[in-house]
């Protein structure tokens, strides 16, 4: 299914057209029907959470983080890497637009359980498929990702042993929640207005070069399975249970590449490990 591109040929906003679709589909593990189906989303959602981690790890490599989508499949499909919202979700967005899925890309505010207003930042899909399911994907949210697509109403679901919840608030925004031991946990909150690609890639320069982000201060990878979901925050690795058990211990420097190799699945070459800064200076 891969197109063939002519130099001159005009590229359209999102840039679909340039979706090596094979090699997407075999970097996932996914062999099966491509109607544009609530049951295909499903399938297609969990096989990239699967496969592709959340990370940061250009950024801490001093490298920008290009939004066009040969260079987000250059590195999420050709490589053994992964990237962090805006890169996971545009390049799942437009696989989803080849095989027949309507797309909007939509843009929220993290909240990671605070209520203070944070800039809009986070990168995610609202998917329309051809029997008239209305959905939120979202396969690059670092805090306490999805493993599933989420109907677009007031819903509870279970995926995996991990709960989540989605609930409308005031001006029709929405906001995503996770189940903790202690209560309901806000993840971010986000309206259904279509964004145009430039006004994601400001918010994208913004959360990859600005100081105060936390994507630039420190290594974040993050992966989730339906039993226990595995974080490495600067040398800090922490596996995390639905029932609230948490484990973690402090990497040495010396053993980061097997950890991003053997847990996440990431593969840095030898340059890029002596030169990846695991924290800086704040």
């Amino acid at each position: 299914m891969t197109t063939q591109i002519a130099p001159d040929q005009q590229i359209s906003e999102w840039g679909c057209e340039r979706l090596d679709v094979d090699a997407y589909l075999s970097r996932i593990g996914d062999h099966g029907p491509l109607t544009p189906t609530g049951d295909t989303l499903r399938r297609l959602h969990r096989a990239h959470v699967s496969a592709i981690p959340f990370e940061n790890l250009d950024i801490m490599l001093g490298r920008e983080i290009p939004l066009d989508i040969d260079s987000i499949q250059s590195k999420l499909v050709y490589r053994l890497r992964g990237g962090y919202c805006s890169e996971h979700n545009l390049l799942f967005g437009a696989l989803l637009e080849r095989i027949g899925f309507k797309v909007n890309r939509l843009v929220g505010r993290t909240r990671m359980g605070s209520t203070k207003v944070r800039h809009r930042s986070h990168t995610m899909l609202r998917v329309q498929d051809s029997e008239g399911g209305d959905w939120i994907a979202d396969v690059g949210f670092g805090g306490e990702g999805l493993l599933d697509p989420v109907p677009l109403r007031t819903c509870t679901v279970m995926q995996g042993s991990w709960l989540y919840r989605l609930d409308p608030v005031e001006d029709d925004m929405w906001v995503l929640r996770s189940r903790h031991p202690e209560g309901w946990f806000d993840l971010y909150t986000f309206s259904v207005q279509p964004e145009r690609l430039v006004d994601i890639v400001v918010h994208n320069y913004f959360t990859s070069t600005n100081p105060s982000s936390p994507y630039v201060r420190r290594i974040v990878v993050q992966r989730t399975t339906p039993r226990s979901r595995f974080t490495l925050i600067g040398p800090e690795l922490t596996e995390t249970r639905p029932d609230g058990t948490v484990n973690r211990r402090v990497v040495p420097r010396e053993e980061i590449g097997e950890v991003l190799w053997t847990i996440f699945g990431i593969e840095l070459t030898p340059d890029e490990l002596a030169n990846l800064q695991i924290e800086r200076a704040a």
